[in-house]
């Protein structure tokens, strides 16, 4: 594979992920939010169960204990991220929404100081800059102006922020990537439905009227996307990959304005600009200095 058919698979990612967004926002319409986290990530996990035991089958060492145990932390984490999201998506845009759950990449770097006192590289600090601009120009120049759902977007972005985190940490050096993605999204699927039992009315009706969104966001912008998203980063560069797979959040944007008829006033769309700027600073540039040869 070429990197040029590598980078045009992780845009799709990032296409199939910013539509993703449109079909978690719709669906709100006819089925609450932690049954759709629910049932959506059942599908992911049968769609990609498959993989899961092919790599098994291929690993030549089992997982251990300790290794599940942080595939289930891995999965907690991102159930926290998912609810906040989805939850925050009801009163909220899906422009907003893409957006501010990129903050994570922002993010991320500091949960590493705080937990594990692993400093990050200096391009943060004027990242952060950018990014706290850019929500100020997205709440129209006042903070209070953010709506609940634009709050819980960016605490979905904290809760993937130590996803990220805790996979490099505990996860990552186990070899068994669509293992860990499968496992996470096993425990999303138990945790939202057990959740969805607990506090939302569940009929066949409801289901019915959001499964063209739920089997989107679960075999394309979940199974599939992930796919592409592994295949793609072996064939190309990190930065190019990074810039690729940040597109999700303008996507987010593009799709909304087209099937919801969002409309962002000129200072947003400058905050946009600047957050998405924030988050290729964190990702590429720490890669391209890791790259440059040494002397």
């Amino acid at each position: 594979m070429t990197r040029l058919q590598a980078n045009l698979l992780l845009l799709l990612a990032g296409a199939m992920w910013g539509m993703g967004f449109v079909a978690q926002s719709t669906a709100m319409a006819a089925i609450g939010p932690f049954l759709f986290i629910g049932l959506r990530f059942l599908i992911a996990t049968i769609s990609m169960l498959p993989f899961a035991l092919r790599e098994a089958g291929m690993a030549k060492m089992p997982l251990s204990r300790r290794d599940w145990r942080a595939f289930g932390l891995v999965g907690l984490l991102l159930f926290g991220g998912m609810a906040a999201q989805q939850v925050g998506l009801l009163t909220t845009s899906v422009t907003n929404s893409g957006f501010l759950t990129g903050l994570y990449v922002v993010m991320v770097p500091f949960f590493a100081v705080i937990i594990f006192r692993q400093w990050p590289s200096p391009v943060v600090w004027p990242a952060t800059v950018l990014a706290l601009a850019g929500i100020w120009l997205l709440s129209g120049g006042d903070m209070v102006a953010l709506k609940p759902g634009d709050w819980l977007t960016i605490l979905c972005a904290a809760f993937w922020a130590l996803q990220v985190i805790f996979i490099a940490r505990h996860a990552a050096d186990t070899g068994r990537p669509v293992t860990l993605a499968v496992a996470q999204f096993a425990v999303c699927a138990v945790v939202g439905l057990a959740a969805a039992l607990a506090f939302e009315p569940i009929a066949f009706e409801m289901i019915r009227g959001a499964l063209a969104e739920l089997l989107y966001a679960g075999i394309f912008s979940g199974g599939i996307a992930f796919t592409l998203q592994v295949v793609g980063q072996r064939y190309t560069t990190a930065p190019q990959a990074a810039i690729f797979l940040s597109t999700e959040a303008v996507f987010a944007a593009l799709f909304g304005a087209i099937f919801l008829g969002e409309r962002v006033p000129p200072a947003g769309l400058v905050g946009c600009g600047l957050i998405f700027a924030a988050i290729l600073l964190v990702e590429v540039l720490p890669a391209i200095r890791e790259q440059r040869p040494t002397t």
